[in-house]
């Protein structure tokens, strides 16, 4: 298979120069054609332009390089957040009840970032502050941590199906931060995407009720999980959209250093007040008998939280990069596109029920997707022309008045 790719590619290569080539020959005739019948020595210069603007046939690996990255950092996000939620109700079901252990683990490994925190060390100096720095990683680390501890208490206090439709709620609320702290601009692809996302979610959550899955608890809590959740869901979206405004605005740094250094200082941050949590609440006192009770073992306690903690990791990384090569609505929107993921791993791993609902939900979901990603398509096309439109005119300008 790999040999068909590489040849397949060197025969494309090989088209491609051939191309230029006999290009490059057909514009050298048409110049020196135009030199002979120009008799007072004047430059053509649409012969120049056109030579100049044949460079921009030959392929732009800068936009491949783009777009491999953006792969690499869909399949963070959707491996992460996926792997971390399935072991995140494992830990649950399986005797786990610590809410802020919960919350913990969610931003606890951080510590696996460090060796590309070494490897990807930007070599430019920030115009920032290190005092700058400092408040706007702590800002990002105390809401990572409010964040987290609303979506703890959701999932506890309110009942699954409705914990899946409130979380849909983030991209709405998303939409709406992106308009405007971020100036995001809405074409008829995009909020396309945003419905058929949402709609998928509901979905899942309608499902959820038809299959019984419901909890009996006061109301109070049920308020309390509820008013939590959609703080929550309202908290996300607005820290993707400072994130975003944070890499465009105030860092202003191109480098993937950048989104490691946003991945690993906030999560430090966000650990610490977890730690004072677990203290403060009593919850820490508990953890050696419930690993004790823990229906898998201790060892299987501890493999789940700890493998946990690298996936919500592993997710981090990929939704800050998309962040910051697309926008924040766009890793929303692929953040969303993993709740329909989930039941479908739930049905290999724990043995849920498949029906109909859950394929439909997965199906919108990839319409989604793959409408926001034609529309991203859209957008470099056209970036790509004006650039090029913009260096032809330069081109042309630079030979007049050499003239």
């Amino acid at each position: 298979m790999y040999l068909k790719l590489l040849s397949i590619n060197y025969w494309n290569i090989s088209l491609k120069l051939m191309l230029f080539y006999f290009s490059s020959i057909w514009i050298k005739d048409k110049s020196w054609l135009a030199k002979a019948e120009n008799k007072h020595g004047q430059t053509d210069h649409t012969s120049i332009a056109n030579s100049n603007t044949n460079k921009f046939h030959l392929p732009n690996y800068k936009n491949y390089k783009k777009w491999l990255r953006l792969t690499i950092y869909i399949l963070f996000l959707l491996i992460g957040q996926t792997t971390a939620t399935l072991l995140g109700r494992l830990y649950f079901d399986k005797g786990g009840n610590s809410k802020w252990m919960a919350t913990f683990v969610q931003s606890a490994g951080f510590p696996i970032l460090l060796p590309l925190k070494l490897y990807f060390s930007s070599k430019t100096t920030t115009h920032l502050s290190i005092l700058r720095l400092i408040s706007l990683y702590l800002s990002f680390g105390v809401i990572i941590t409010g964040d987290n501890l609303m979506y703890s208490y959701g999932l506890v206090y309110v009942p699954v199906s409705t914990y899946a439709l409130l979380c849909a709620t983030q991209l709405a609320f998303n939409a709406i931060t992106s308009f405007f702290i971020n100036e995001q601009k809405f074409t008829p692809l995009v909020l396309n995407s945003i419905v058929i996302l949402t709609i998928s979610a509901c979905l899942l959550a309608i499902n959820g009720n038809n299959e019984g899955n419901n909890n009996n608890l006061a109301k109070g809590k049920y308020v309390i999980g509820f008013l939590c959740t959609i703080g929550a869901s309202a908290t996300y979206a607005l820290m993707l959209s400072l994130a975003q405004f944070s890499f465009e605005k105030v860092i202003k740094d191109k480098s993937f250093n950048t989104v490691v250094c946003m991945s690993i200082y906030p999560s430090f941050v966000a650990t610490c007040g977890c730690i004072v949590g677990l203290f403060g609440s009593g919850d820490w006192g508990t953890l050696k008998g419930e690993m004790r009770d823990y229906e898998k073992g201790r060892i299987i306690y501890v493999m789940v939280l700890t493998f946990t903690a690298i996936c919500w990791q592993v997710s981090s990384v990929g939704m800050l990069g998309l962040i910051f090569e697309v926008s924040s609505l766009f890793s929303n929107v692929i953040n969303t596109l993993s709740l329909p993921l989930i039941p479908i791993f739930a049905v290999v791993f724990f043995h849920d029920k498949m029906n109909g609902v859950k394929v439909i939900s997965l199906v919108l979901a990839l319409w989604g997707f793959l409408s926001y990603i034609y529309q991203h398509y859209l957008d470099n096309m056209e970036a790509a022309t004006k650039a090029k439109t913009e260096i032809g005119n330069e081109s042309i300008g630079a030979t007049t008045e050499m003239c």
